[in-house]
């Protein structure tokens, strides 16, 4: 994938995962980061349970990209809050 469909992709599934954890999302630059980086979690976290990745623009690398950033705000929002 090239640096543009790394942009939208991680803007998508930032913003969807941080609808889903937090009720909102965060602003453009932090939703592609956080994308990004769910992009390879959820990707390491596929391989682990068998060949499926983030492969290219496609629905399966968004599905995989979002929940990578779920797990990326999840492992946040635990170290965030004083308990």
């Amino acid at each position: 994938m090239g640096i543009i469909s790394w942009i939208f992709v991680g803007a998508i599934s930032g913003f969807v995962a941080g609808k889903l954890m937090n009720g909102r999302g965060s602003g453009f630059i932090k939703n592609v980061i956080i994308g990004i980086i769910g992009a390879f979690i959820g990707g390491a976290v596929m391989n682990f349970f068998g060949n499926v990745g983030v492969t290219g623009f496609n629905l399966r690398s968004l599905v995989v990209s979002v929940l990578g950033s779920v797990i990326l705000i999840a492992i946040i929002n635990g170290f965030g809050k004083n308990n």
